[in-house]
């Protein structure tokens, strides 16, 4: 099996040479890879020395980089992690093995071991935690750790994930993609450790956080049109007999309408709300179409 160790960087000069090493040592028959990210210091340098094989992005933005390193190289297997040594290279056979075996995505589960004894920033834990129960609830899953840097892909799936993410939001469009699109996927307990010190991470706590929640919605628009809609049409229809019902009761009481405005507004509410349930429903019945013609095309590429 052809293995790929793909690391994205960006300014990691202080531990991209251990990581490299470490990758390399773990998995000797592999070709590690690292993408430069228009780092300002020596991280491509110090890669090179180390062994890897040294490629520059462009584009601003974790997302972008993942979507050339899926595009340009060519394996059966295509181990993802970071280049902060925050991720155990012992973990990577098994991860590997898992795809062997015809497992699509494995994910490195931090957040089931060490990750919230190790990770110092609290309100990165209660982001993982808040995009882990709104993925699981909104998809009806069980992942335990939605948001990992360290996972391993299929062929197949690396050569069929339409990556729109630029930045950090990566993840989370890989998981739910993943989930929707029914693909294999286990998970892998990892030791995660914390960055060293002198290290920063990239990851804005609070811009990266509405970004990726924003992913989430935007994605259950995307992959489940009727249930998001019908919320939308739901919480109209209430808006609506909110308004409606006093005027109604007003006027089995008076026999007037004096609140003609406010009965006006009540209709218009209800309109859109049946408007956007059959939004949700032609929607879903072209997302149905989508996931067959997608089904169809890994068929034929197999």
């Amino acid at each position: 099996m052809k293995t790929a160790v793909l690391i994205p960087c960006y300014n990691e000069a202080l531990t991209i040479e251990k990581v490299v090493g470490d990758f390399k040592k773990a998995l000797p028959e592999a070709t590690v890879y690292v993408y430069d990210n228009n780092s300002t210091d020596d991280t491509a340098a110090i890669a090179e020395n180390a062994g890897a094989v040294v490629r520059r992005e462009l584009r601003q933005g974790k997302g972008n980089v993942v979507r050339s390193m899926l595009q340009d190289i060519d394996a059966d297997c295509y181990l993802l992690v970071d280049g902060d040594d925050t991720y155990p290279a012992d973990s990577a056979r098994e991860m590997c093995r898992l795809v062997e075996l015809g497992v699509d995505m494995v994910i490195g589960d931090r957040l089931s071991a060490t990750y919230f004894t190790e990770n110092k920033r609290p309100f990165h834990n209660e982001g993982n935690r808040l995009v882990r129960f709104l993925i699981n609830k909104i998809f009806k899953s069980n992942i335990h750790d939605i948001m990992t840097g360290y996972r391993a892909l299929s062929r197949s799936f690396a050569k069929n994930f339409p990556i729109l993410s630029r930045n950090f939001e990566i993840e989370t469009e890989m998981t739910i993609h993943a989930l929707d699109k029914n693909f294999l996927i286990k998970e892998v307990k990892i030791d995660y450790r914390d960055r060293k010190e002198g290290s920063e991470s990239k990851l804005n706590t609070y811009v990266d956080g509405i970004k990726v929640v924003g992913t989430v919605f935007r994605m259950f628009r995307d992959y489940q049109p009727l249930k998001f809609f019908s919320i939308i049409s739901l919480l109209l229809l209430l808006v609506s007999l909110l308004l409606f019902v006093p005027v109604f009761m007003e006027y089995m009481q008076t026999g007037l309408v004096p609140r003609f405005p406010t009965l006006i507004v009540s209709g218009f509410i209800g309109i859109a709300a049946l408007l956007t349930f059959f939004c949700g429903v032609v929607l879903e019945v072209m997302t149905k179409k989508h996931r067959q013609l997608y089904e169809l095309m890994l068929l034929r590429k197999n």
